[in-house]
């Protein structure tokens, strides 16, 4: 049996529901316009967009950075840029007036988050997780993204923006990714 010491602190304001389960409900109860698309498990973005049948350019590939502002304090964003692209972690850095920026680790990134990596969605559920999302991701009028491995979602770009809140910038390299990233 677990006592209440065993179990970890519960942070205020921070649901311990899984992001699935707390997005899909976002969605249903915002009244966005979307739909569920089930395929086999993967998590890379060029393969994730084969399976569904979309363009990589409307797939919304999320990454955790963490940005160093001091040598003690830093603090986490969300960085979603479209699948063709990468993130560019020297802007990150520059929008946040920090030192510099950098890839987060996949345990800080999962807890952050509530999902699995290869299915990270666009949306925050953390207040110490900053939503940033490139505003070439919101040209499409749909975008998709991985709800869990095996299942994701096309979303209405409107009603997405509309239910995020994203602060929108532009955080992409300029180049586009190549395949399998």
């Amino acid at each position: 049996m677990t006592s209440v010491s065993d179990r970890p602190a519960e942070q205020p304001g921070v649901s311990r529901e899984p992001a699935s389960g707390r997005l899909l409900r976002l969605l249903e109860e915002g009244g966005a316009r979307f739909r569920r698309i089930e395929h086999a498990a993967e998590g890379r973005t060029d393969a994730v967009s084969a399976l569904r049948g979309n363009d990589v350019a409307q797939a919304a590939k999320c990454v955790v950075v963490r940005v160093k502002k001091t040598k003690k304090t830093s603090h986490y964003v969300l960085a979603t840029v479209p699948g063709d692209r990468r993130v560019d972690l020297g802007r990150i850095a520059a929008l946040c007036d920090a030192r510099h920026a950098m890839f987060a680790d996949q345990p800080t990134a999962e807890r952050l988050t509530g999902c699995t990596s290869g299915a990270i969605v666009p949306f925050t559920f953390d207040p110490a997780l900053e939503l940033v999302v490139d505003p070439a991701l919101l040209a499409h009028e749909e975008i998709f993204f991985n709800v869990e491995l095996d299942f994701s979602v096309a979303l209405d770009t409107k009603d997405y923006a509309r239910l995020a809140e994203p602060r929108v910038e532009s955080i992409r390299e300029e180049a586009p990714a190549e395949a399998g990233s």
